[in-house]
Order: C-alpha cells, then structure tokens, then sequence
C-alpha cells in the first residue's frame, strides 16, 4: 500500500464496513458475514517498508497482508472488492 501508517488506519474502518472488527498492533480480525449461513474470518497485518523512490519522488510503502480462514473464493472476492474501492486514492 503507497501510504503511511495513519493514512491506512484512518481509511480502515470505512474499508472494513459493516464487519465488526478488532485492532491489535499491526493488524486488524474481522469478522465476515458472508451469508445468513457463513461467517469467515478475516486477518490482516501490516508493517512499513521503505518507501519507494522514483526520481525525487519518495512514496510510503506498507507491506500488508491478507488470511482468510472460512470464506470461499467467491466471498472473499467480494470482501476484497469492496476493500480496494475504498482504499484506491489517485490523482490528476
């Protein structure tokens, strides 16, 4: 992710919606609702990386990871759509 740390923790709930969720240090577990019949799990931790350099440009970078446990391809497909349309950020 090209941000920093309280960026991504300040997008993060509005990504999550309306799974209940908790925070420990770098990472988050939601808890997804897929369906009246599943709940899947979600963990996702993180940690800053060097920050990428193009010519004068320099970009925070947070490495992150996602662990699904429950939810099918389809499910997640789902989650992770709604997820990036809220964390996208561009620019003109």
């Amino acid at each position: 992710m090209g941000c920093t740390e309280p960026e991504w923790l300040g997008w993060l709930p509005a990504a999550i919606g309306a799974h209940p969720w908790t925070q420990t240090t770098n990472a988050v577990d939601v808890a997804i609702q897929a369906d009246a019949q599943t709940t899947g799990r979600l963990r996702i931790t993180w940690r800053v990386g060097e920050p990428r350099v193009i010519a004068l440009a320099r970009i925070p970078r947070l490495l992150v990871d996602f662990v699904f446990e429950g939810l099918d391809d389809t499910q997640r497909y789902h989650f992770m759509r709604r997820f990036d349309l809220y964390m996208q950020r561009g620019g003109g």
